[in-house]
């Protein structure tokens, strides 16, 4: 049991984890989306042809160019391998994002919680906007926080989910929402151990000692839900007339350590990298897709490159997919760890003041704490 350091009373885990959530939305409510438009998705199931709303310039798709010989790949990694933690590693310096295979999720509960998702994205649009994220609020329906950095819309809806899904579930479903919030709630679960494990292979790969202040967090992680920040977002890409018209998510880097994405049979994912351009992330079935965050960017002293993604629509078939986000709490430093020793490329930053600099600057934030 955690200790109140002014009182010495205990703190419950459940009230330490809604004090956690509850900063962590103030970091977001700090910097609200203003307009309604920056938030409202479109009826896509009405749609016949793209409006000018959405429809991007021929060039954002020829600036960087598709990567298709299918002579690279992304890592394909089996964490039952011995050499998993090596091979972990080397991706995430090497490419900053790999598939894992054999992670210990349940197959079964992914199916699951896809389906759950399915059924939220199936509801009419007048039932889904009852759920609508609040313009200070992190949680809820709605599109992407990054839209108001783009001069157009993407082809895209979301529900977020930071803590408990069940306000929001409630206002789905008047009725039957409690599987919607069981599943989502053990998945989450899932996910957070997986993280954790992850974390811990890379810090060890590192070189990051067990005193360091990262490494005593994650500790601490393990033992109490509230010790990280972490969401879970429930992604739709509804099929589009002329999807080259269109762009699903807008290129950018997430902000936390990690993220852990299910991703369905429908293709979409593209990274970038650097000498070959956009290359596909091609679903396998059974495997989760890992990327690096600019937190760990920073944590690695830009080692571990933090990976600019997209995602681009299916013209026959809607892509679903959960992307659960993982980092420490709100208030908790990061620096850059200098093993062997080098200068610092980035100033020490807690999560919360990262998290406005990117809500306020998206892609310009590293910038701003480079040194």
């Amino acid at each position: 049991m955690l200790q109140n350091s002014n009182t010495n009373k205990p703190i419950s885990l459940l009230s330490q984890s809604i004090n956690i959530m509850t900063t962590l939305s103030q970091a977001y409510r700090d910097h609200p989306l203003i307009h309604l438009h920056h938030i409202v998705p479109l009826d896509f199931d009405s749609l016949r042809t793209v409006p000018d709303s959405h429809e991007w310039p021929h060039s954002s798709y020829d600036t960087l160019e598709l990567h298709t010989n299918g002579d690279v790949s992304i890592p394909l990694i089996d964490m039952s391998d011995p050499n998993a933690a090596m091979l972990i590693g080397n991706a995430c310096k090497t490419w900053g994002v790999f598939q894992l295979t054999n992670h210990g999720v349940p197959t079964s509960l992914v199916a699951r919680a896809e389906v759950e998702a399915g059924r939220l994205f199936d509801l009419p649009m007048t039932r889904k906007l009852k759920a609508l994220r609040a313009p200070g609020d992190a949680s809820g329906y709605g599109l992407p926080r990054i839209t108001p950095f783009f001069s157009k819309y993407m082809w895209h809806e979301g529900f977020t989910i930071m803590g408990s899904s069940a306000e929001h579930a409630s206002q789905l479903w008047s009725s039957n929402y409690q599987p919607f919030c069981d599943v989502m709630e053990e998945y989450q679960k899932n996910m957070k151990s997986l993280a954790e494990k992850i974390t811990h292979l890379i810090l060890n790969f590192l070189k990051i000692p067990d005193d360091a202040e990262i490494t005593n967090w994650l500790h601490s992680a393990g033992a109490a839900a509230a010790a990280c920040s972490t969401a879970l977002q429930l992604n739709c890409y509804p099929r589009c007339p002329d999807p080259t018209r269109v762009m699903g998510l807008a290129p950018h880097t997430d902000t936390f350590l990690l993220t852990i994405l299910h991703q369905s049979s429908t293709c979409g994912l593209q990274i970038f990298r650097d000498g070959f351009g956009w290359v596909p992330v091609t679903p396998v079935a059974g495997a989760l897709v890992l990327n690096v965050g600019d937190l760990f960017h920073i944590l690695s002293n830009g080692r571990f490159p933090n990976v600019l993604h997209r995602v681009v629509v299916d013209p026959t078939r809607r892509r679903l997919s959960m992307a659960y986000f993982f980092g420490p709490p709100p208030d908790f430093c990061v620096s850059p760890f200098n093993n062997p020793p080098e200068s610092p490329r980035f100033r020490s930053v807690v999560v919360k003041e990262y998290v406005g600099l990117k809500a306020k600057n998206l892609e310009c934030a590293l910038s701003m704490i480079g040194i």
